[in-house]
């Protein structure tokens, strides 16, 4: 019965009769309208969150959420502008107005980032990194949440300690680190997908339990980690495009 009653609701999203942000009927209301269960009109509603059709909002109800083209995130070492914001690039080629919000501070890193930037043993209470948190948007939309991570050995008493302060704010990791000297010449990460947290879920609007991609990226000067970072993006919303240039690596 929920999934009869799941079709009749998709039937007037695709039709147009229920458009994008328009609110869909309560638990209570399709019950007594339908005269149905309060049970089966939730999982009929849930079914249409799964599909990506509706969005559940605390307190607020469930509204159409329309499926839309994913956006292409580039995950390419060489481009044309090989310095700046790889995310500004990405949204300004698709014509979406990027922007973010973030909140830097200096903590001891936890042991998973210390084993991922090489440190040492923690030492007391020394504070050795800079975790920033961001929450990217896309015309005014949550679309990417990303946490990274940079030691102070590195950074610590020049003009580009904090990511977001200073001439240089924002410009990405690679022209900040060449500022100091710091040249990054490598560069790895791992995707993968898990369903995201209550607080991910929130941070990006979208339906608890939404599908996340993740990424685990670092950034490496020689052999030495310089930046790492855990991204996370909607699967319904982004496509992740990886290019590379081809080369001979001097052995025959």
């Amino acid at each position: 019965m929920y999934l009869q009653v799941a079709d009749q609701l998709r039937a007037k999203i695709t039709s147009g009769e229920l458009r994008e942000g328009d609110r869909l009927p309560s638990v209570p209301g399709l019950a007594s309208d339908l005269r149905i269960s309060r049970s089966t009109a939730s999982e009929a509603l849930k079914v249409l969150i799964s599909e990506g059709l509706a969005v559940a909002r605390s307190g607020a109800g469930t509204f159409v959420r329309l499926p839309r083209e994913p956006q292409r995130l580039i995950r390419a070492w060489y481009r044309a502008r090989p310095y700046g914001s790889p995310f500004r690039q990405d949204m300004e080629r698709q014509g979406r107005a990027a922007g973010w919000t973030y909140d830097s501070q200096t903590i001891q890193a936890p042991p998973e980032i210390r084993n991922r930037l090489a440190l040492t043993e923690a030492e007391g209470d020394t504070e050795d990194v800079v975790r920033t948190h961001y929450v990217f948007t896309a015309d005014e939309e949550p679309v990417m949440l990303s946490t990274s991570w940079e030691p102070l050995a590195t950074t610590r008493g020049t003009a580009v300690v904090l990511p977001e302060d200073g001439m240089l704010a924002g410009r990405g990791v690679v022209e900040r680190m060449l500022s100091i000297g710091v040249v990054i010449d490598d560069w790895v990460e791992e995707v993968g997908a898990r369903l995201g947290t209550a607080d991910e879920c929130e941070q990006l609007k979208h339906a608890s339990g939404s599908i996340m991609v993740t990424i685990q990226r670092s950034y490496y000067a020689g052999k030495q980690p310089v930046e790492t970072a855990d991204i996370v993006v909607p699967a319904d919303r982004f496509a992740l495009v990886y290019s590379g240039k081809m080369g001979r690596t001097g052995e025959e």
